[in-house]
Parts: structure tokens; sequence; C-alpha cells
């Protein structure tokens, strides 16, 4: 169904924060964590990421839409966000490329979103405040249902999304005859970081994200690679399990967001849920390793314990986040297994970090 921008929506956070603007997308309703994304560009890369499962986004650049939509600029088979919050959500565009505008997206994938919100007012609010749930309606406006509706949505804490967003058929890509084969866990990866692992001449297959580890050595891969994906790591019993006896069979692994917490959390080092998490295309993180700046792409609400990092004889900081000296990058001392809390992949963002794929078959090759 086709809004008009006069069409009024809501906005209600838990905290009892009503916000008011238009309707976009979708009419009707919409729950989920909030969270806001720093990037100016790449929006409908970030709207298909499976890591914001169960979120609903904030843009925080003020144009969004602008440019329109292109069927191949996707991570995923399609959007994957709860919904979307915007100060300027543009039904025109202007990108000769792109075949559809985000009004009409939003509308084919079901998306319900809200316009006009003072977006920096609001991101402030949510550094302040932290995550918290919250609702968007454009189907009815009265505060007391919607806030009850808002009441029994679950929180993010305790909750296990990536078996959701999962590949439900195992599949591969690349060359079949390759030497290189790598047995991928998806928890909800993005199309290009497989295309930089195929790039680099590797034959992978990609398994359900509670795929065991016998059936993953079936493939007879010379390295595993655990993907980024949504929700809370703390609960994934079934995937700490598997990366442990990954991590016994001495073979290469490279994790990476989600996958990074997993390797950690095989580690006996606790995750922890962050006070509003990291999301966007220019976040700054340090390798200690070379001493170069990186400029990263992250999307996490989760991050590993540092102090439990720290005391860890086996595991080196690999990489630490220049704005809140979170832990970015870890790797351990005895057998060849690292991970990095960002997106090396980098779409949307710049390509600083990836070099970490060609370690990580640098790493395969020597083993």
């Amino acid at each position: 169904m086709s809004l008009s921008k006069a069409s009024p929506a809501i906005l209600i956070l838990t905290d009892g924060s009503v916000f008011t603007g238009t309707a976009f997308g979708k009419t009707g309703t919409a729950t989920g964590e909030i969270c806001f994304n720093t990037g100016m560009t790449g929006y409908q890369e970030v709207f298909t990421d499976p890591s914001y499962y169960g979120q609903v986004l904030v843009m925080n650049n003020v144009h969004i839409g602008n440019y329109g939509v292109k069927p191949t600029d996707v991570e995923s088979d399609g959007v994957k966000v709860k919904a979307v919050i915007g100060r300027n959500l543009e039904e025109k565009y202007s990108r000769f490329m792109s075949d559809v505008s985000l009004q009409q997206y939003f509308e084919e994938q079901g998306v319900v979103a809200i316009d006009g919100i003072d977006t920096r007012s609001l991101v402030a609010h949510i550094r302040t405040q932290g995550a918290m749930n919250c609702i968007i309606s454009s189907e009815q406006t009265d505060v007391e249902q919607l806030k009850a509706e808002l009441d029994r949505v679950p929180s993010m804490s305790g909750l296990e999304l990536a078996s959701t967003v999962s590949t439900k058929e195992n599949y591969c890509l690349g060359d079949e005859d390759s030497p290189l084969r790598i047995s991928v866990l998806d928890f909800g990866i993005k199309k290009h970081i497989l295309q930089c692992l195929v790039d680099r001449g590797a034959y992978v297959k990609v398994h359900n994200a509670k795929t065991g580890f016998e059936e993953l050595e079936q493939f007879k891969p010379n390295g595993y690679f655990i993907s980024n994906g949504p929700g809370d790591p703390a609960p994934m019993d079934y995937a700490i399990k598997t990366v442990k006896q990954i991590l016994t069979s001495g073979k290469p692994l490279f994790g990476i967001c989600l996958g990074h917490q997993l390797l950690a959390l095989a580690n006996d080092i606790p995750t922890f849920k962050m006070h509003h998490g990291h999301r966007g295309l220019n976040h700054p993180v340090k390798n200690i390793i070379s001493g170069k700046c990186e400029i990263t792409t992250q999307n996490h609400g989760f991050g590993v314990d540092p102090e439990a990092v720290r005391a860890n004889p086996n595991i080196e900081i690999t990489h630490i986040n220049l704005n809140d000296d979170s832990i970015e990058g870890i790797r351990m001392k005895d057998r060849p297994a690292f991970s990095v809390q960002y997106h090396p992949e980098a779409t949307p963002g710049p390509h600083d970090s990836r070099y970490l794929f060609d370690e990580f078959i640098s790493l395969i090759n020597a083993n």
C-alpha cells in the first residue's frame, strides 16, 4: 500500500519517550531494539545485513533513499531490519543505475518506517540512555495501546537469533577444483564476505548454524570461517561447542563479529551487552601488531569482556577500538585461530581491513 507523506506515524521507546512523524514504507506496526548507524552511504547493504535482525534502525545521515535501490546492492535475500527511522526518507532518487525508489522497495519488502524524526536528538538520547526496545506504528496512534504492545517485546539480552537467519540449505561457492577449501558456519553471513573468500581462490561450503563438527569435516576443509550474525552469543551453546571442536582439530579458524564473540566464549571469555553498540562505517581501530589504524565497518551490540581477555594467558589482543578501548581483535597463541569484532569486507565502507582475508588464506597455506 502506498502512503501519503502526510500520513501520521508514531515512535515510542521503552523509557516512555514518544516521537511523532510521518509514515514511510508499509502501513503497519513494528517492534525491536532501537539502534543507530552513523554511515553516510550504503543504506541498502545495511538494511539487508542479517546482523541487524530483530532491530529497529535509526539512520543518522540526513537523507536516506536519495540514490534509490538496486537489487544487486544487497547482503542477503532481503531486508533484515525490523523497521527504519529517518529524518528525510526520500521517495525520489537521482541515480540512473537504480531500479526502484526506497518507498517502493520498503513496500515490496514489507518494511514499516517513520520519517521526519529529529535523528540527531534521538541518537543523542540513545547514546545517553542506552539501547532499548521500541515500537513504530503507522496504523494506530493510541499511545497507551502501543505501550502495552511494547511491554511484550523480549529483551535482546539472552535472545538467540542467529539460527533464525542462517541458511536453511547448505550450498557451495567458488571453483570446486580449488585445493583451498573452507567450511563456513553461517550465523547471518553477508554475501560480500563470502565473495572476499571466493575472490582469493577458495571453494567454500556454507553450512546452517546448527551443523555439527562431524558434518563440517565431511567437506574436507583446510580451514573454518565463523560468520557474523544477530542476537546474544551467550546462549549459543551449540555454536560454542562446535568452535571448541574446530579448535581441537588444529585447523585454521577466522571469526568475525559474532564469530569473534564465539571464539572468546570457546576460550571461557564472557561476553556482555554494550550500552548502545557500534554501528557504522567510520569506527577507528588500531592494529596493535602493525601499529596501523583502520577505519572499519561495524555492527554489533555485544562485546567480549576486556578484563577476561587480558587475564587469559593463551589469548593475544591484536586490535583495539580507538573510541572506547574495546577489544576488536584477538588471536590464540597455541593454535591458528583469530577473530575481529568488525566487518573486514566493508560493504559499505573503506577497504582498510580486507588484508585480514589474505592473512587467513596465508594461515591456511602455512598449515
